[in-house]
């Protein structure tokens, strides 16, 4: 009799243990996933145009398929014909060494051209455009919204791209920068809804 309830005693102990080692087995398994989730939601909202660089929105950018420089010994006329063709609204401007020496846009035209009744025929780039020393510009290493915040603080929209030794490399516009603004957050609205969709499937 004793060995008979010694038997039932230890089945019983022998079922508790494994009862206890399935709950917590599973009771790891759901911190796991919960940790997993909380990591998707993590990388999800982490996209940000802070880790996008200048040198992606340039690879982009109509700037990129072009000759967007122009020697400030031309004309105006010149330099708005190349705005007309390749629907561009600067130009970088480079003296007779081929260094940059400052940019042309349409604001200058406007400005400095028609309405003070000159003609672009006869003025020089080099007479209107933006010199060097008040040029302001981008560094290859340049996050997106650096040079969205240099451009709102100068009310430019345009930036020619520098490397570390100074040199031209590229050039963007402020629409460059919004296409690519646009493009991360529909790449962390994706991100999200794959995670959202992901979690009502578990929890199915």
């Amino acid at each position: 009799m004793l060995s008979h309830l010694t038997k039932i005693a230890s089945t019983r102990l022998l079922q508790r243990n494994i009862s206890t080692t399935t709950t917590t087995t599973l009771l790891r398994s759901s911190l796991t996933a919960k940790y997993q989730n909380h990591q998707k939601v993590a990388a999800a909202a982490s996209f940000s145009t802070d880790g996008m660089n200048v040198m992606d929105a340039w690879e982009k950018s109509c700037y990129h398929e072009m000759d967007f420089t122009i020697s400030e010994n031309d004309t105006v006329y010149e330099a708005v014909q190349k705005f007309s063709a390749y629907d561009v609204g600067a130009l970088v401007t480079t003296d007779e060494d081929g260094k940059i020496t400052g940019v042309i846009s349409e604001r200058d035209y406007i400005k400095k051209i028609a309405l003070l009744g000159r003609t672009s025929k006869e003025t020089k780039i080099k007479d209107i455009f933006t010199q060097s020393a008040n040029l302001v510009t981008a560094k290859t290493q340049d996050s997106v919204d650096l040079c969205m915040s240099k451009m709102m603080s100068k009310s430019i929209r345009h930036l020619p791209i520098l490397d570390e030794e100074e040199k031209l490399v590229g050039m963007v516009s402020i629409k460059d920068l919004i296409k690519a603004e646009v493009e991360d957050k529909e790449k962390r609205i994706r991100a999200l809804s794959d995670f959202a969709l992901g979690k009502s499937a578990a929890m199915e």
